[in-house]
């Protein structure tokens, strides 16, 4: 049986991740520092043969060469905090993970023969010039402010990705999620959608930054997590780097006002200063997932979030 270790298994897309791949016959090893995932994210899993726990951080030197020992076939690097609230409160760890324990990671990956999978993240094009964007695009982006613990953090992962493909060619490909939500995610996690249903729950004010007007598309997690897959085990994908989103684009007022109506709540809308360096556009060109992954997302944006609605209100 084949092992796959996960980073970052316990969070919101590595849980759901593992799932999936446990679904498919693999034997998983997950990792994560649970700092910011979460235990009760795996528990249905934790009886499961073909499925361990380590509660580790890849940064540490110890953990790697735990993982040397397991004989991974397959690793999926999504270990890294990745919510606005944590680009202050954890910014060092960011910067860490995305630069040492990546490192690790790919030497491991050299010296193991696995294939790898670095997550990266729409976050590397900035505040884009461009819309839709494309795998070709190289960004616009602060190196010195609030985001560029991850911005950056994320660009140099894919920088030692390339360095690792070229150097001692290694089996890998960079995948850059869109923004991605469903059941499992941090209801603290600050992002838009997953705070706009925890204030419609309580039937608090929807609080929107800015005049609202800025954009984002919306991936369901189990069209995510497929795309991830693919990436891994589709042939061809050696060196390559893929978007992986859905180009459904709401404005945060639209998304708001969405929200608004699926829930039911009288909740007002009200608005805040826009935070420093918010992208005013974010939808993803995926036409080279389509092509070579034979993917694209399945679950529109309105069944996504009814399945999210009825998860946080039966927790």
């Amino acid at each position: 049986m084949e092992k796959v270790l996960v980073t970052g298994g316990a969070g919101f897309i590595g849980s759901h991740l593992c799932e999936y791949l446990l679904n498919k016959g693999y034997k998983i090893v997950c990792l994560d520092n649970l700092i910011t995932g979460s235990k009760r994210n795996i528990e249905p899993f934790l009886g499961n043969p073909n499925f361990e726990f380590i509660e580790a951080d890849v940064t540490s030197g110890e953990s790697v060469n735990q993982l040397i020992n397991k004989s991974v076939n397959y690793i999926f690097h999504l270990a890294s905090p990745a919510s606005p609230v944590d680009f202050e409160k954890l910014s060092e760890e960011i910067l860490t993970v995305n630069s040492i324990g990546v490192l690790k990671l790919l030497e491991l990956t050299k010296n193991t023969k696995a294939k790898f999978l670095m997550a990266s993240t729409s976050e590397v094009y900035g505040d884009p010039k461009e819309n839709p964007q494309k795998e070709t695009y190289w960004g616009n982006v602060n190196s010195f402010g609030r985001r560029s613990c991850y911005d950056e953090g994320k660009r140099f992962a894919e920088a030692a990705c390339y360095v690792y493909l070229k150097k001692y060619d290694v089996d890998l490909r960079v995948v850059r999620i869109f923004n991605t939500y469903g059941p499992r995610m941090r209801t603290d996690d600050g992002r838009a959608l997953i705070t706009f249903v925890m204030e419609a729950i309580k039937n608090e004010p929807l609080t929107v930054f800015g005049d609202g007007t800025q954009t984002r598309s919306f991936c369901y997690v189990t069209d995510l997590v497929e795309g991830l897959f693919k990436a891994m085990f589709t042939d061809g994908t050696k060196g390559e780097v893929f978007n992986i989103g859905n180009l459904e684009e709401y404005s945060m007022n639209d998304l708001a006002k969405k929200i608004k109506e699926m829930t039911a709540t009288p909740s007002k809308i009200v608005y805040k200063d826009l935070t420093s360096d918010d992208p005013k556009q974010r939808r993803p060109d995926i036409s080279k997932a389509k092509n070579i992954l034979d993917w694209e997302p399945k679950v529109g944006v309105t069944e996504g979030l009814q399945k999210t609605i009825e998860y946080y209100q039966s927790i």
